[in-house]
């Protein structure tokens, strides 16, 4: 079960996450998750969970370019 909370965004990124499509918004959640997860569980450097976060993420479809394409707004 997901529990919502809320966490404060500036409002391009709340603008741009809001555009994308549900599928995108998933993958999006899930790479959140798994990032939070990963620093707050794991005591190893924030670097490293970036990578391993990243890799994980490519792994399952979100690749740099789409997160580029997003960040940018196209």
């Amino acid at each position: 079960m997901n529990t919502v909370i809320t966490i404060p965004l500036d409002a391009d990124t709340a603008r741009l996450y809001h555009q994308t499509s549900a599928d995108m918004q998933r993958k999006l959640q899930l790479l959140l998750t798994l990032w939070l997860r990963d620093l707050i569980v794991s005591p190893r450097p924030l670097q490293v969970v970036i990578d391993e976060i990243s890799q994980k993420a490519q792994e399952r479809g979100l690749t740099s370019e789409v997160l580029e394409s997003l960040l940018n707004g196209e």
